[in-house]
């Protein structure tokens, strides 16, 4: 059973995402500020948090510090763009705006969660009619083989894994490092760019959109 911790000081929303999460088969963990998920996050290790910045003690974005390796998605009344690429540069992989629509939050939740536990590249991913297969290391769109280069797959990959979530340039950057070395700062949007074009060719639509001053996101 996955583990997410909230960390929220209004008691209500904190009990209605406690009773949903709950719901769906989570088991949830509270906090109440900072400080105290702090402390929590010194001995245990959730599979994801859902943090609030407006928090006593230590703030929300002091927390993230705190959360290294955990998936942290901000749930915030902020809803200007600084913030958020901000934030997500910060560490957090998701930022969503209150009020906000359970039915979006859950599907945010299990969308990442879904990606973490995406490690073994034997695992086939489906996202509408696109498909990768990291057996054979193939991918088709529409029905179609498309050929990537080795980065360009890389880059489906994490994008796929992560679909409908914005990854943001220096986690893809990151998190396909060791295995696509000619992939640099300067050459990522090349590589983007490229495959896009492909996919678009194969399909006869755009799959990977770009979010202006923040990175990427696969559409499905």
């Amino acid at each position: 059973m996955k583990n997410i911790l909230v960390v929220d000081d209004d008691i209500h929303i904190g009990n209605m995402l406690e009773e949903t999460l709950g719901r769906e088969g989570y088991a949830v963990s509270r906090a109440y500020s900072g400080t105290e998920a702090a402390m929590y996050l010194l001995s245990h290790t959730p599979d994801l948090v859902l943090l609030d910045l407006m928090l006593p003690g230590l703030s929300g974005e002091d927390l993230l510090a705190h959360a290294r390796g955990i998936p942290v998605i901000v749930v915030s009344a902020r809803a200007d763009v600084d913030s958020k690429v901000s934030l997500l540069y910060g560490g957090a992989v998701d930022y969503v705006t209150k009020p906000f629509e359970i039915k979006e939050l859950l599907a945010r939740i299990a969308v990442r969660l879904r990606g973490d536990g995406g490690h073994d590249n034997s695992r086939v991913l489906r996202c509408g009619d696109l498909t990768l297969d990291g057996d054979t290391h193939t991918v088709e769109a529409g029905g179609e083989v498309v050929r990537l280069t080795r980065t360009e797959y890389a880059i489906l990959r994490l994008l796929m894994a992560n679909a409908g979530q914005v990854i943001t340039k220096q986690q893809l950057l990151d998190r396909i490092s060791d295995d696509t070395p000619d992939c640099t700062e300067s050459s990522l949007k090349t590589h983007v760019s490229h495959l896009r074009t492909k996919l678009r060719a194969a399909c006869g639509r755009d799959l990977v959109e770009s979010v202006w001053g923040i990175g990427y996101r696969l559409n499905v």
